[in-house]
């Protein structure tokens, strides 16, 4: 074919044109996978860019952010033009002169190298190519990637003939934008907005021309300019931008002696580059959304999606503040009850043997790292009590300590830890999600992902058993010794509870008395009567998803769960008998704000609206009843405007895990504190019951929330039944007079009968709803309600009290036990 032309410069040049054109389809169809992948047409007019993702509060406030690669993209007219003018005049001077590859730049680039000055000829459109598509990787290189100089030569080819696509079907000026929006600037930081936000906490078009340049400089060499690490050279790098600005005429003379005198100035932002899920909220979102992604094809890491969470900003602040001032004063008084004295012990008191021993056992390193010193025992020993530097949680902030890995094991086993969550049940809309103490040292969430032993707060499922089974909450059971014979495989077990103090007081109770003393006898009379199968049935039915044992002790909170699956369990008897499948997140839009997804939770009846409207009346009785286990709340400014709140004290056995569920008209709150490891735990009731260790973290965030006007969530009473209510529940309890504050459960050490007025009438009549909550409304915060469990015989001899002197005298009592 070439034969034919007769002018052999021609011939060959013809040749040469050929095969250069043969070549450019072989790299392009990565002939024999040769040459590795290169971008097509759907790749260079649809680019794949690694954008982060940024979850908001539901009132709009930033989180945080998903990425593998941290970075916001911008449009160009919000880049400043100082930027812009610094890149060309640094990177690509001629930048609009060339169609993507400068040969001038390369040409003079190579004498430069020649002479001894390596200077690189990449045009700005190449150096797109090369960060968009990843020219270089493995998978865009293919076999002759075993080719040293081959390989490279190949590589700028393919970077040559991209960037001919990009000119070909992008303006100049959006090809200053993608570069600015793909280049790394260290510290995690990807893009120009990134950056500017990262090291001046200020949009990219507010930034100085000095700011500019800093940026602009770090293009060279992110870590060796980087101004955290290496603020001289970073400095040096700057003046040199500054100095191309001024040759190619972008700044004149006197903008460049002004500010090539000005110091490095950096003020870093929130935004540092983390990206671990950096608290527990945003760990929880990325798991609630991970089975949406998988079906929707979606990667949280990468594809620009803006996440608006069910969270509000407001109350899950006042939750931390009330979980860091609570759990401040309980690590203390818990540090003070132990002293210098192991606190891990089992059931009889006893210290366990090989505590921390055996708990090295359980880390992942621990096994490699034996294997290392071939299990010599005194090597490991030397190495396991060797002092070092570290950084510390504590209460009080961040310590630097000397501590061995021995000593770090045993000071973190000490630690207590907490669980809460809160919820709108009508909307099905989680309101706050506090995983633990601290996410950066604890990344185990006690919200859902920790299961612990529920204590009385499970009575609760008893007592709606025993409505459903046909009794009203006025029935009565006696608070006497119980023993239960119940199956357990083939063998015959006996069951024998005993309440809190270890006395029975004989007494006659009616089921809200009761359940809001925390009776074990009578609860478990109430469990055998109805059956433990079906307390076990309408707990599952109100939202707990956990395995429950079904045995009789199960209803005063033998089995785990977690304090998500109780939340949502007390949020079906205020959402009039709906269970509620709660959300996280309400909406997902895309960068430019297009909506993508809008979640809705699902209702489903599972209980008449007159059984969880006597519910939650029964609830109440924990602060209205004498001795109820919430009149503890009394020492919180939270009784204004008739406010009522149902509520739920739980304690462990040997005070390992302390509950409380608060119910108010508009939220359902749990609240859970323990250690980690369940053999540490408090000595006594009057240290490490729910009521003393989770009660006053629910208490001080409702104060605060209740303060607050702009939270939207005021006091007041629990809403009017929609339904005819049709059992009888108003029969007021005896009030009693006691030498010992309200426990968990009956810790009375005496009784004495008060006479009420016509008691037995009021207990059997049928009553109108409406005329009850009247008369409530009217009296519910009178002070003997509060006495009839705190008051003293000595007090009862002396004049009343005002209310506001109860409220000081219980203030005073309560500060007294917690320090």
């Amino acid at each position: 074919m070439f034969k034919e032309i007769p002018n052999k410069p021609l011939r060959y040049f013809s040749i040469v044109i050929y095969l250069f054109i043969i070549f450019i389809c072989a790299v392009e169809l990565n002939f024999l996978w040769l040459f590795g992948y290169s971008p097509v047409k759907k790749d260079i007019k649809f680019p794949s860019l690694s954008l982060s993702s940024e979850v908001y509060y539901s009132d709009g406030k930033l989180i945080g952010k998903y990425y593998k690669e941290n970075r916001t993209p911008v449009n160009f007219n919000q880049i400043d033009s100082t930027i812009v003018n610094a890149l060309i005049a640094t990177e690509d001077a001629r930048f609009y002169k060339h169609s993507g590859v400068d040969f001038l730049s390369i040409g003079s680039g190579i004498i430069s190298t020649v002479t001894g000055d390596k200077r690189g000829g990449s045009t700005i459109t190449q150096q797109l190519a090369k960060n968009l598509y990843r020219t270089r990787n493995n998978k865009s290189q293919g076999l002759i990637k075993h080719i040293p100089v081959v390989r490279t030569l190949v590589s700028k080819f393919k970077e040559w003939l991209t960037a001919y696509k990009l000119e070909a079907n992008y303006s100049k000026e959006d090809i200053i934008t993608m570069y600015l929006n793909t280049v790394p600037f260290g510290n995690n930081s990807y893009g120009i907005n990134t950056a500017a936000k990262h090291y001046f906490n200020k949009a990219v078009d507010k930034v100085k021309l000095e700011e500019s340049a800093l940026l602009v400089g770090m293009l060279k060499a992110t870590s060796t300019y980087n101004p955290i690490k290496n603020p001289e050279k970073a400095l040096d790098r700057r003046n040199i931008v500054l100095a191309q600005m001024l040759k190619y005429e972008y700044i004149d003379d006197a903008t460049y002696q002004k500010t090539v005198k000005k110091p490095l100035k950096l003020n870093l932002g929130k935004d540092t580059g983390k990206n671990d899920g950096d608290s527990y909220l945003r760990t929880a979102v990325a798991k609630w959304l991970q089975e949406w992604c998988d079906e929707n094809g979606y990667d949280l890491y990468e594809d620009g999606l803006k996440i608006y969470t069910t969270i509000d900003s407001r109350l899950q602040k006042y939750a931390e503040e009330a979980v860091q001032d609570h759990m401040k004063i309980l690590q203390r008084r818990f540090n003070n009850v132990w002293g210098d004295e192991e606190p891990w012990r089992d059931s009889e008191g006893n210290v366990i043997p090989n505590f921390i021993e055996n708990n090295l056992e359980k880390l992942p390193w621990y096994a490699d790292f034996k294997k290392r010193l071939k299990n010599n025992r005194d090597s490991i020993d030397y190495y396991l009590n060797k002092p070092k530097k570290m950084t510390v949680f504590t209460w009080d902030g961040d310590k630097e300590v000397e501590f061995s890995t021995i000593d770090s094991l045993t000071y973190y086993a000490k630690m207590l830890n907490t669980g809460m969550m809160t919820l709108d049940p009508f909307s099905g809309k989680i309101k706050v999600w506090v995983g633990g103490d601290n996410y950066n040292y604890f990344k185990y969430d006690h919200v859902k992902q920790s299961k612990r032993q529920a204590g009385s707060t499970f009575k609760p499922f008893a007592y709606l058993a025993a409505l459903e089974s046909g009794l009203n909450p006025c029935d009565k059971f006696t608070d006497k010794p119980v023993k239960i014979e119940y199956k357990l495989g083939s063998k015959t077990e006996v069951w024998e509870p005993k309440n809190a103090d270890w006395n029975f007081s004989y007494r006659e109770m009616s089921l809200r008395w009761a359940m809001g003393k925390s009776v074990n006898s009578i609860t478990a009379q109430i469990t055998e009567q109805v059956g433990w199968d079906k307390v076990v049935e309408l707990a599952h039915e109100c939202g707990i998803e956990s395995k429950l044992q079904s045995v009789p002790s199960v209803s005063l909170g033998s089995n785990d769960v977690s304090v998500y699956e109780m939340v949502r369990a007390y949020g079906t008897f205020l959402n009039k008998g709906k269970r509620v499948d709660p959300i996280l997140v309400e909406r997902i839009t895309d960068l430019d704000g297009n909506l993508i997804e809008e979640f809705k939770a699902k209702h489903t009846q599972v209980l008449s609206e007159e059984i969880a409207w006597l519910m939650l009346y029964m609830f109440r009785g924990g602060m209205e009843e004498p001795g109820g286990t919430s009149q503890a709340l009394w020492e919180w400014d939270l009784w204004k405007k008739n406010n009522q709140i149902g509520g739920k004290t739980g304690t462990s056995s040997d005070y390992v895990d302390g509950w409380y569920m608060g119910i108010t008209k508009d939220l359902v709150t749990g609240v859970w504190v323990g250690a980690d490891d369940r053999s540490i735990h408090f000595k006594d009731a009057q240290t490490g019951e729910g009521s003393r260790t989770a009660l006053p973290i629910f208490g001080k965030f409702m104060e605060k929330v209740y303060r607050d006007p702009k939270t939207g969530i005021t006091p007041g009473p629990f809403p009017k039944p929609d339904v005819e209510i049709t059992r009888t529940y108003i029969c007021p309890s005896p009030r009693i007079v006691v030498d010992t504050n309200s426990t968990d459960s009956l810790a009375v050490d005496s009784l004495m009968l008060m006479e009420i007025e016509n008691p037995d009438a009021q207990q059997n009549q049928e009553v109108n709803p409406e005329t009850e909550i009247k008369t409530e409304n009217k009296n519910q915060n009178k002070a003997p309600d509060v006495k009839q469990g705190v008051t003293t015989q000595k007090q009862e001899a002396e004049a009343p009290l005002s209310k506001k002197e109860e409220r000081k005298l219980q203030r005073e009592k309560r500060k007294e036990e917690q320090e």
